[in-house]
């Protein structure tokens, strides 16, 4: 069974810089990026974004698929080697660590870094994925997509009900001529701080018993169909922008909860670093934050795993034989 050092699972932000610190370290790294899925693709949610401006070093914008391009070829130029597939069992109950991804053969690995990310919870109607997909106008992600021009004083809806989409809503209403919150109760979930901070909000304004049940538009959206919770009643709202924000699912499902996770799936990490309960196994990105969610965010984490498995695969190194398990 072939042996590796350092096996980072994932391919957004946090793996490519995982990558980088980690081939620079000499620790020969392999990404296993991934398949595409119906939910994901390689590269993680910026794949579907069209211009990222919040991203520092470039002071243009840069496209979400250039970002990730750009992540990968620096890590390929300092010798890692990635691997088109995805991990689908792990077994960190021995060590070193047993991968096995969907095709190939089983491999050990003495360190890894899960950045595998988390995929946004869309409505699954008529159009919105295919306008998602394609810089089309809808976005799961305001703090990402707010801010750019073909958004900026137009009316935006936002979809949901508890805390996410309360931020949402109120990042927007910088921005928008007037945002629209659809809510299918007669109620908000969210805290009741956050509730009335976007009540008072002269610029939101809220429909209640609203269902999404289509997204209108060609090659950007025009408006969203609405159904009446109550009375099953339809019609049209013109709109220039749609963000959903009914929240966001981690993908740990291939863990089969071999390390701790949080009540809402995503991976528990000590205190202001990215080791997970398993020594020898870190977590980076969006997999271990339902927070901030940012791209900066999530290399700065990558960065963080590749230094902490450095120095752990480091403390191996030194240990006695005896305490080093052997390659099987």
């Amino acid at each position: 069974m072939r042996r590796e050092r350092a096996v980072i699972i994932g391919s957004g932000p946090a793996a490519w810089t995982a990558a980088v610190y980690a081939a620079r370290a000499n620790l020969e790294p392999v990404v296993y990026e991934g398949e595409p899925t119906r939910d994901m693709i390689p590269g993680g949610q910026l794949m579907w974004t069209t211009e990222i401006e919040n991203f520092p070093g470039f002071p243009e914008g840069v496209g979400g698929q250039d970002l990730m391009e750009l992540m990968k070829r620096q890590a390929l130029r300092f010798g890692t080697r990635v691997e088109q597939e995805s991990v689908v069992t792990v077994d960190f109950g021995v060590w070193p660590f047993v991968l096995r991804p969907g095709y190939g053969e089983a491999f050990e690995a003495e360190a890894v870094i899960v950045a595998t990310g988390a995929r946004a919870n869309w409505l699954g109607v008529p159009n919105e994925e295919r306008l998602a997909r394609t810089g089309g106008g809808v976005s799961a992600c305001a703090v990402c997509d707010g801010a750019l021009p073909a958004f900026r004083n137009q009316v935006l809806a936002v979809v949901g009900g508890g805390e996410t989409a309360m931020e949402e809503a109120t990042y927007l209403s910088k921005y928008a001529r007037e945002v629209v919150l659809l809510h299918r109760r007669d109620a908000l979930r969210a805290s009741k701080v956050m509730a009335d901070r976007v009540l008072r909000n002269p610029k939101i304004r809220v429909e209640w018993n609203a269902r999404v049940v289509s997204v209108l538009g060609g090659d950007f959206v025009t408006g969203i169909r609405l159904q009446d919770t109550v009375t099953g009643a339809e019609r049209d709202l013109p709109v220039g922008g749609l963000f959903v924000a009914i929240g966001h699912t981690p993908n740990t499902q291939f863990l089969q909860g071999q390390v701790d996770l949080h009540p809402n799936g995503y991976i528990k990490v000590a205190p202001g670093r990215t080791a997970t309960s398993v020594p020898g196994v870190f977590a980076a990105g969006d997999v271990t934050d339902d927070y901030y969610r940012q791209a900066i965010t999530a290399a700065g984490t990558g960065c963080m795993a590749a230094l902490e498995a450095e120095r752990w695969l480091a403390h191996h190194d030194a240990a006695a034989p005896e305490a080093v398990p052997a390659s099987a």
